[in-house]
């Protein structure tokens, strides 16, 4: 059931991406879209087509929306929960590590560092 309600969610998804592509533009802002009426043919007017893609707009949204609702109903009702829920922790030692003796500053978690050479100029200095 839930294959079926993806594949449909998939197809809804994909009409809708379609049919908005095929509207048009009402700002014009890239010229796209435009062409003037009678562009779609002689089937329908400038208006009647407008009217036709937007109510197949309207329709696939709700059919969207109503898809997404059902997948996520048929997912919590699984119970299979959250991915991070089975994650196991990794398993630890048992040995901790030593803490800091206080107002060192010095962290257990970084690397000790060798102390740095004095810095040499890196270009030669005349005398």
């Amino acid at each position: 059931m839930e294959t079926v309600i993806l594949v449909i969610h998939l197809v809804v998804a994909l009409a809708l991406i379609g049919v908005v592509l095929l509207q048009r533009s009402e700002g014009g802002a890239l010229g796209i879209g435009g062409g003037g009426g009678g562009s779609a043919g002689n089937l329908f007017t400038a208006r009647g087509v407008g009217n036709a893609l937007t109510r197949t707009t309207a329709w696939l949204a709700v059919a969207f929306f109503c898809t997404s609702i059902a997948l996520t109903v048929i997912a919590t009702h699984r119970g299979s929960g959250s991915v991070i829920d089975s994650v196991t922790p990794p398993a630890t030692t048992g040995t901790q590590p030593a803490a800091p003796a206080q107002g060192s500053g010095d962290s257990a978690v970084l690397p000790k560092l060798a102390p740095a050479a004095p810095a040499q100029p890196q270009v030669p200095v005349s005398p």
